[in-house]
């Protein structure tokens, strides 16, 4: 009697125990999905991406400055972008790419154009085209956008894999006073190498157009330095934002208060 008596009582402590294990897993399981529809889920959207933080902008052993309209300013991003203009858009019913110059022209006068002083600047280990120092056959990016890793290799099927962005888009330029810019100044802009990422193909051709307020790099970790440069290419080229581009720029840079401008030099 006092075995089966034993045994009894075993098992009802085993059978407490189990149904203590099975509350604490499921409170768990509470805790944690009342965690992700609070705060996680946004903390999860801000992780840094695994791709570059900036990119370079400027080799003088090889590549000669822009003249921009004005010099980028010293300082913090986040006191340039208070003193740019706020606009509305202008229409841009009358834009043409034509209106920004031939693309990639020499501008610099280095003896190559614009797309392959690029790919030189921005990829690694580059092989040039049999009799050509300019013409960049393939290399290794490491690209800022998508945060991944590409090798680009010249060709009418490959090429567009890896495409030259204008940091600030040249029809958004346009819309916020590139419009007013004299025809070489519009040139430089379209040129120069501040303004000019060598990106994912996929990736620029989603920007578009798009200014900081509808698109951002998917990469987080390289925001900063994007948003960055769209400051400080408007500032040098006397270009105005909207409210909605000014307020999607101060929230990056509030992740990054000590953010600096981006210069060539």
């Amino acid at each position: 009697m006092s075995t089966t008596w034993a045994a009894y009582r075993r098992a009802r402590r085993q059978s407490r125990q189990a149904w203590v294990l099975l509350f604490l897993l499921v409170a768990a399981g509470v805790a944690g999905i009342a965690w992700f529809f609070t705060s996680g889920q946004f903390a999860m959207a801000e992780a840094p991406g695994n791709g570059p933080t900036e990119a370079p902008v400027f080799d003088s052993s090889w590549m000669r400055p822009v003249e921009s309209v004005q010099p980028v300013p010293v300082g913090s991003a986040a006191d340039v972008l208070e003193a740019l203009s706020v606009k509305g858009r202008a229409a841009n019913d009358d834009y043409d790419r034509k209106q920004f110059g031939q693309a990639w022209l020499d501008v610099d006068r280095n003896g190559c154009d614009t797309r392959n002083d690029i790919l030189r600047r921005d990829l690694t280990s580059v092989e040039f085209t049999a009799g050509s120092k300019c013409k960049v056959a393939s290399g290794q990016l490491r690209e800022p956008y998508a945060g991944e890793d590409i090798h680009f290799r010249r060709g009418s099927e490959s090429s567009s894999a890896v495409q030259i962005d204008h940091v600030v888009a040249l029809a958004d330029a346009w819309q916020k006073g590139a419009k007013h810019l004299t025809a070489k100044q519009r040139q430089s802009l379209a040129n120069d190498p501040l303004n000019l990422i060598a990106v994912d193909g996929p990736a620029n051709v989603k920007k578009s157009a798009s200014d900081a307020a509808s698109w951002l790099p998917a990469n987080k970790g390289f925001r900063c330095h994007y948003v960055a440069r769209q400051i400080s290419v408007k500032a040098a080229y006397l270009l105005w934002i909207t409210q909605a581009e000014k307020d999607a720029m101060k929230r990056v840079l509030g992740s990054c208060p000590g953010q600096q401008t981006i210069r060539a030099m």
